[in-house]
């Protein structure tokens, strides 16, 4: 209860000052229409952000280490979230620039427009990309090489449980993290990557041929992926692989096909009603009729005619398509039913270092470790929404 009040205190105290901020504003600009017509809302969400900003700043310079001796581990994670943000900030800027200044006129067009969110996510995809492809000469061992010393603790220092051969330390087994951090880059990005690319073949090929075809085959493929769409993707997906399970049997490669399978034909009924929705807007321009006056078949309509007119919507779907394929199979994998052992992936690193979240009041660094795969999922995901805002931004012929 005592909670609840300072909650209410502070909320009061904050619209106070909000109301007070734009009232010594009209007084002093003249009752501007800047001041005069702003909301109450606003003034508060302009307070509140201050108020952030400096509660952020006082906790950022406070002991990273107790009167104990024991570490905060919150505000030690907290100085880390604001110093990779920074980072992230200035690498952006840094890439932007550079963009602006080497390249053909084209691109160098392109950066001149880009806001700096869109360079964070095309910096991130790229290293994402380097690390996926590189994978096997960045790493320093194998994802499924086994060692000595199980659960060594990252930093590298031998007198704190550390080994300087496994910077981020060993699993329960023995394996190097670091080097599984960085091939779950490639397992993880690279499946999910090739499942998007199939749903998308799929739900784009059936989609585009029903705005042609029409009539009889359009309602049927319609009603059907009616039907898939009305059941949960992720609990649909959980059951599939749970049958699938039973048919894979001790072949776990053979798990990590079915999951492809199983996610891109889930997937696939989204792809499907965009592809058709953009064709049926497209099937009646003149230009279609043109071509099939001059007798050119379907094959010829979908891949010539309809595809790159509807390029723009379907690549930013590409975006966010990836991004839900990209989640659900950390999750099958969280589960225990996504991508199978030996195979590095970061959301089996999630689920087995999960312990390792109790040691923050003792070794922060260790509690990071499962954070820091799922920081790497989450980074993706944010990195590929701002990449996508900014092409649906470009596609729209809006103004920045």
């Amino acid at each position: 209860m005592t909670t609840l009040l300072w909650i209410a205190a502070g909320f009061a105290v904050l619209l106070a000052a909000g109301w007070l901020m734009r009232f010594v504003g009209q007084m002093a600009t003249g009752n501007k229409p800047a001041f005069r017509d702003m909301p109450l809302a606003v003034a508060f969400g302009y307070v509140l952000g201050v108020a952030v900003v400096v509660f952020g700043v006082w906790y950022y310079f406070q002991p990273v280490v107790s009167a104990q001796g024991m570490p905060v581990a919150g505000v030690l994670f907290f100085r880390w979230a604001v110093q990779g943000f920074a980072i992230f900030a200035v690498a952006a800027w840094i890439f932007r620039f550079l963009g602006r200044m080497v390249g053909t006129g084209g691109t160098k067009k392109v950066f001149r427009q880009m806001p700096l969110t869109a360079a964070f996510g095309l910096l991130v995809i790229l290293i994402y990309a380097i690390l996926a492809i590189f994978a096997g000469a960045i790493a320093p061992y194998g994802q499924a090489e086994v060692f000595d010393q199980v659960n060594a603790l990252p930093g590298g220092n031998a007198a704190t449980g550390g080994n300087p051969a496994h910077l981020l330390g060993t699993d329960q087994i023995g394996r190097d993290l670091l080097s599984r951090l960085i091939y779950g880059a490639q397992n993880t990005v690279g499946i999910a990557f090739a499942t998007t690319c199939i749903a998308f073949f799929l739900g784009g090929s059936l989609g585009f041929l029903a705005a042609v075809v029409q009539g009889w085959f359009d309602q049927f493929l319609s009603r059907s992926v009616d039907v898939l769409m009305a059941i949960p993707s992720l609990i649909f997906a959980l059951l599939l692989m749970t049958i699938a399970s039973a048919w894979a049997g001790s072949e776990k490669w053979l798990l990590t096909v079915y999951m492809v399978l199983i996610i891109a034909v889930i997937d696939s009924t989204r792809v499907f009603r965009l592809a058709r929705a953009v064709g049926m807007n497209i099937v009646v321009m003149d230009y279609i009729e043109a071509a099939k006056l001059r007798g050119e078949g379907r094959t010829y309509l979908i891949f010539r005619e309809i595809l790159p007119n509807a390029m723009a919507p379907l690549l930013a779907e590409f975006g966010l398509r990836f991004c839900f394929v990209f989640l659900t199979i950390a999750a099958l994998s969280f589960l225990g039913v996504g991508i199978q052992p030996p195979l590095a992936d970061w959301g089996t690193m999630v689920r087995d270092l999960a312990q390792f979240i109790n040691f923050a009041a003792f070794s922060p660094l260790t509690a990071a470790l499962p954070l820091m795969a799922a920081g790497a999922i989450a980074l993706l995901t944010v990195a590929v929404n701002f990449v996508v805002d900014w092409m649906l931004q470009r596609s729209s012929g809006l103004k920045e």
